[in-house]
């Protein structure tokens, strides 16, 4: 995945309070679900506690951010100027992803009469306040529509590759991004608030959420032609390899395989909530080959 150099970055789409020891004193959790105020994320890791995969008291790694080092919005405002940055710092390249993500979507609002309201992305590390109550790194990258914000800790993505035995990669990583932002469009839509609660293999829970990878595929489709202010793209390439770790990421963030390998050992589809390995492959697919979101409708697919 390449960015162009020359197209400025836009640091304000990003709230940064690593280090700043801003989550202490959490309220009530965080209420997990589709509707209403639960939140909505990747892959949440109290399943994987109540699966004996991980304790719920045990945090992830340690952030890249050394003890008593903040960093601030400031800070990325003064890293991340173009996606010169954006090619050779990690955290650039998220901010660079966040950008070409709201493009789209803004653009595809626009076009279909309506307006996208942009959503911040948080970059916390350890806990962190939200409108959905108090969270932890164990609850993996989310979206709360209380507040409509995303969430995540970045240490996320070493553990993707570190338990989940994922390849990783920028472009992998701007998977996770944008089915996140995936869930903002249903709040935005209305969608979520529609979803009824439970799990299983045809819950309203996993069409949420494999729509939502459908949605991540589609602004994939587009991601090289997502004008910035500029009036030029931000990403400049998008290989077949990019591609190819984005999907071996969504195959390790199944259901089954999480039950099957970092769980109990035993697939019970009656608790599936995110959907099958190749669910989440099949739907990322139809939304990267499509580039439409209509095309992206899993609550009217007879089989998902």
């Amino acid at each position: 995945m390449e960015f162009d150099d020359d197209v400025a970055l836009d640091t304000s789409q990003v709230q940064d309070t690593r280090g700043s020891g801003g989550g202490g004193g959490l309220g009530g959790r965080v209420a997990l679900g589709g509707g209403g105020l639960g939140i909505v994320g990747f892959i949440l890791y109290f399943v994987l506690s109540q699966l004996g995969g991980v304790p719920a008291s045990v945090p992830l790694n340690t952030d890249n951010v050394g003890s008593g080092q903040a960093v601030s919005n400031t800070d990325l405002a003064k890293d991340c100027r173009t996606g010169k940055d954006a090619n050779t710092k990690d955290d650039c390249a998220l901010v660079a992803v966040i950008n070409s993500i709201q493009g789209y979507w803004t653009d595809e609002f626009a076009r279909s009469g309506s307006t996208y309201r942009q959503a911040p992305t948080n970059f916390f590390s350890g806990s962190v306040n939200t409108g959905c109550g108090g969270a932890t790194a164990d609850v993996g990258p989310f979206y709360c529509p209380a507040d409509k914000e995303v969430y995540i800790d970045l240490t996320f993505f070493k553990e993707l590759q570190t338990r989940f035995g994922a390849q990783g990669g920028t472009f992998a990583e701007a998977y996770v991004l944008a089915h996140e932002y995936g869930h903002h469009v249903q709040n935005l839509l209305g969608t979520s608030d529609k979803v009824r609660p439970g799990s299983g293999a045809n819950s309203d829970s996993v069409r949420l959420e494999l729509q939502a990878d459908c949605y991540a595929g589609v602004w994939a489709n587009h991601a090289t032609t997502v004008p910035t202010s500029s009036g030029k793209p931000l990403i400049k390439s998008i290989t077949q390899d990019d591609v190819n770790r984005a999907l071996d990421v969504a195959s390790r963030i199944g259901d089954d395989f999480i039950q099957q390998n970092l769980g109990g050992g035993r697939v019970d589809e009656s608790q599936f909530t995110h959907g099958s390995s190749e669910q989440r492959e099949k739907w990322f697919t139809a939304g990267i080959n499509s580039g439409n979101p209509a095309q992206c409708d899993t609550f009217g697919a007879r089989t998902l």
